[in-house]
């Protein structure tokens, strides 16, 4: 396991843009698959975005597909989640979670887990 720490939560407008950031501490980081999840109120946990350890694989929700890019830095044991174009839709609690995961869409699969990052987006 890791210890994860979310950062860069916020209020924002429609249209704005935001950067989460996920620090880790353990070695075993850059072994992770590494994802984002978040959850609105009154909704279940849904992945957002998940990164293979080395970076080369990246998937996405059709939700955010081509407004959010997941990407980390093994050296900084980092990961982040860029996120353009926000809607109102994306305020969510936003967690970072990362394990030997053999399928992004596997959240089970995910052992470590952050506090989570609160992110709204007003109209």
């Amino acid at each position: 396991q890791v210890q994860l720490v979310e950062s860069g939560g916020g209020l924002v407008q429609a249209g704005d843009s935001l950067r989460l950031s996920c620090a880790a501490s353990g070695r075993a980081f850059s072994t992770y698959v590494m994802g984002w999840f978040r959850q609105a109120p009154g909704k279940a946990r849904e992945i957002v975005a998940g990164v293979s350890s080395g970076g080369d694989r990246t998937y996405y929700a059709d939700s955010v597909k081509g407004r959010f890019t997941i990407s980390r830095d093994n050296a900084a044991n980092t990961v982040y989640l860029q996120m353009n174009s926000l809607k109102p839709e994306d305020t969510a609690v936003y967690y970072c979670a990362g394990g030997r995961v053999l399928r992004f869409t596997r959240e089970y699969e995910y052992d470590s887990w952050g506090q989570g990052t609160q992110v709204t987006v007003s109209s």
